[in-house]
C-alpha cells in the first residue's frame, strides 16, 4: 500500500515543491492551505504527472483549533499519514512595535502552534503503525537572535530546538524527525516587502534543490539540515559564539531591511518569509 505525506503551506512554492517531489517518489499526498484554488491545482498537476491521490483539504492555520479539524477530516477520508511536513508559515519584518500585534499573533499560531498540534495529532498513529517521519521547515534564521525579524526568529528557533528534541525521542522508536533550515528561497517574500535586501545571507535558491537536500537527509535520518555551503557553515559556527555578540552582529545586517527612515523598505509590515510559503499557503 502506498505512503501518504501531509504537507502544509502546500499551494506554492517550497510546499508546491514538497508535494511534486514526494510524488514522484511515490507517495499519495494531503495538501493542506488556506487557497483551495491553488491547492486544488497543485494536486491537479502532481496526480497526473505522478499518477498517485492528491487530496486537497482547506484550512486556515491560524485559527486555535485547525489541526485537529485536519486530523479529523483526514480520518473521516479513510487515510493514515505516514509522512507529515509542517512547511506552513510565514513572518513579519521591521521594528517590532511597529508590526501589528495580532499579525504576529498570527504568525506564532501559524509557525508554531499549528506544527506542534498537527505534529501531537499524527505523530502518535506513526508510533502505532510502527514507523514514520516528521519534516519541520524552520529557517537559517534559526540559529541566532534575528533583530527585525524577532518574533519570526524566534519561532524558527522554536521550530528547531523542538524538532531536535523529537528526533531524540523518536530515533529508536520508528519515527525519524528532520528540521529543515534553508537560507533565503525564491518566495513571494521579496516580492511583498518591496526589497531583496530582506535576502540579507546572501543569494537565493530555488525550491527543487531545498527540498531535494531535505528529502536526502531524512533518507539518512539526519537531524537537521541546512542547504548550501554558507548555511551549512553558519549553523555550525554561530551558535559558538557568544549570545550576546551573535544578537549585536545580526543587527548589523539584518537593519539593512530598514529604509533611511528608520521603517521597513516594503509598505506592508506583515510578508511571507523566505523559505515558508505565502500567507495564502500557508494560512
Amino acid at each position: 500500500m502506498r505512503s501518504t505525506a501531509l504537507i502544509t503551506g502546500a499551494s506554492s512554492r517550497l510546499g508546491a515543491e514538497f508535494a511534486e517531489q514526494l510524488a514522484a517518489r511515490g507517495h499519495d499526498v494531503v495538501l493542506v492551505a488556506r487557497s483551495g484554488d491553488r491547492l486544488a491545482a497543485v494536486a491537479e498537476r502532481v496526480g497526473a504527472a505522478h499518477g498517485v491521490a492528491a487530496h486537497v483539504l482547506v484550512q486556515d492555520l491560524a485559527e486555535p483549533d485547525a489541526a485537529r479539524r485536519v486530523a479529523a477530516e483526514v480520518a473521516a477520508r479513510g487515510l493514515e499519514v505516514d509522512l507529515l511536513v509542517n512547511n506552513a508559515g510565514f513572518g513579519t519584518c521591521g521594528r517590532f512595535e511597529e508590526i501589528d500585534g495580532a499579525r504576529d499573533h498570527d504568525q506564532l499560531m501559524v509557525n508554531v502552534v499549528a506544527l506542534v498540534d498537527l505534529t501531537h495529532e499524527l505523530l502518535p498513529g506513526m508510533l502505532a503503525r510502527g514507523g514514520g517521519a516528521v519534516v519541520n521547515v524552520a529557517s537559517n534564521a534559526a540559529f541566532q537572535p534575528d533583530p527585525y525579524f524577532a518574533v519570526y526568529g524566534a519561532a524558527k528557533a522554536f521550530v528547531l530546538n523542538f524538532g531536535l528534541a523529537l528526533r531524540q525521542e523518536y530515533r529508536r522508536r520508528g519515527v525519524r524527525v528532520l528540521t529543515l533550515c534553508p537560507g533565503p528561497v525564491e518566495t513571494g517574500f521579496f516580492d511583498t516587502i518591496g526589497t531583496r535586501r530582506a535576502a540579507v545571507t546572501g543569494a537565493m535558491t530555488t525550491p527543487g534543490p531545498v527540498v531535494r537536500a531535505a528529502l536526502r537527509a531524512l533518507d539518512r535520518d539526519r537531524g537537521y539540515v541546512a542547504p548550501g555551503l554558507g548555511n551549512t557553515l553558519a549553523a555550525h559556527l554561530t551558535p559558538r559564539r557568544p549570545r550576546a555578540l551573535v544578537a549585536a552582529l545580526a543587527e548589523r545586517v539584518t537593519r539593512s531591511v530598514l529604509s533611511p527612515s528608520g521603517t521597513p523598505s516594503g509598505t506592508p509590515s506583515a510578508v511571507p518569509a523566505a523559505g515558508t510559503s505565502t500567507p495564502e499557503a500557508a494560512a
